[in-house]
């Protein structure tokens, strides 16, 4: 058996260097059994993973070689031999489970990262790579997006609903955002999305500026505070609201259809989805006037919420058909998959609400944005610190890929 030498060769970065060294490992017979580098700002590291012929002066030659050519390039050159005992190890561990983690805020420092790996260390995981999703921005630009690394992690299976809490936690100390999934053929091939519409794909709730228009702001604001202490459920509190609106005419809908403004990132994240192929809809406990609006408006797939009764252009006061509660959300999130013929696993949810939770937990992906506290600890992922399109990093999209 040939021996293996783990080969480490640091310096300053120039693209002529790496071929320099591999030109010369060509010249005998050499076997690259692992290959990785990274450049950091000008800095280089370059790091090989080799069988080197058996016999002691061919291997002591090629390895002289290799150093002579990155003494001569400026480069610092370290080598170990590793037994083949270490390597049938470390191939064993390469085999563990993978997860992937999202680690995204306005700004990221050392003191977050340093939380992060330490939790990471506590439960026996390894970090293998660390890449950079979002641009390298100038100094003068440093305030205008978000920063987000992504993390491959290996190592014994996790609770993974404890982990995510553990991070949960963390993120909310930090005012940062931190998600992590197992690493699956999934999470880089979805293929549905459902939005949440109040709150999540627009900024407003829409029923409340029904409300201020119908001079019933307070009433309905009651009524969401008994829904929210639980003495009324969801359709019971949508019922009651909806009736407060008798009379409103339909030229105040169409107005604040033309206002409905989006959350930052919608139509961004949106374009992006469209161009990959997925198919978006709204999945909303809203009205599917307004959903419909924004169908036209983003070019949107589907759209499922309530039916506003209209007679004589005039609010009646009343809903039309089944009302669009959490369990129907996930009812209709289940007819699009058998209907687009895809596994849940391949489905993203978002939304802000309870109502939207059995929702985000049959999905594959479910991410409560910007959402209470309750929620937030009720969901999968999170996004509390940043827009919209930072869903996109939840599927491993570097900002270079994604259309601007």
């Amino acid at each position: 058996m040939n021996r293996i030498v783990q080969i480490n060769i640091t310096g300053e970065n120039n693209p002529k260097h790496i071929h320099s060294i591999l030109q010369t490992l060509s010249t005998y017979e050499v076997s690259i059994l692992d290959i990785n580098q990274a450049v950091v700002y000008e800095s280089l590291s370059f790091f090989l993973l080799v069988e080197l012929p058996r016999r002691e002066e061919d291997y002591e030659v090629v390895l002289k070689d290799v150093l002579y050519q990155s003494h001569n390039l400026g480069l610092h050159m370290e080598f170990r031999t590793v037994s083949s005992e270490e390597y049938e190890g470390w191939l064993r561990s390469r085999r563990q489970k993978r997860y992937t983690l999202t680690v995204l805020g306005p700004t990221l420092t050392a003191r977050h990262i340093s939380g992060i790996t330490e939790l990471i260390r506590k439960v026996n995981l390894e970090i293998s790579y660390t890449h950079r999703l979002s641009a390298r921005r100038p100094l003068s630009d440093s305030g205008s997006g978000p920063t987000c690394i992504e993390l491959d992690l290996h190592g014994p299976a996790v609770d993974i609903s404890w982990l995510r809490k553990e991070f949960q936690a963390l993120s909310q100390d930090a005012g940062i955002d931190i998600g992590i999934q197992e690493d699956t053929p999934y999470r880089r091939h979805r293929r549905l999305i459902a939005f949440d519409m109040d709150s999540t794909l627009i900024k407003t709730e829409v029923i409340d500026e029904l409300a201020r228009r119908a001079g019933v702001s307070q009433k309905v604001c009651q009524i969401t505070e008994r829904a929210m202490k639980g003495e009324l459920d969801f359709k019971q509190s949508l019922i009651n609201r909806v009736a407060q609106l008798k009379g409103l005419p339909r030229s105040e809908l169409e107005q604040v259809a033309r206002e409905m403004p989006l959350t930052e990132g919608a139509q961004r994240l949106v374009r992006n989805l469209k161009i990959l192929g997925y198919k978006v809809a709204i999945i909303s406990g809203g009205f599917n006037y307004f959903g419909r609006q924004l169908q036209n408006r983003l070019g949107i797939d589907y759209v499922f919420a309530n039916e506003l009764e209209i007679e004589e252009d005039r609010l009646t006061g009343r809903v039309c058909g089944e009302i669009v509660d959490g369990e129907k959300k996930a009812e209709l999130l289940q007819h699009l998959a058998d209907r687009e013929k895809i596994s849940l696993e391949q489905v993203i949810a978002v939304g802000d609400g309870a109502n939207d939770l059995p929702m985000l937990n049959l999905a594959g992906l479910g991410i409560a944005f910007r959402a209470k506290p309750l929620v937030r600890e009720g969901a999968k992922q999170a996004l509390s610190n940043v827009s919209l399109d930072c869903v996109l990093y939840f599927l491993g999209l570097r900002d270079r890929e994604a259309i601007a």
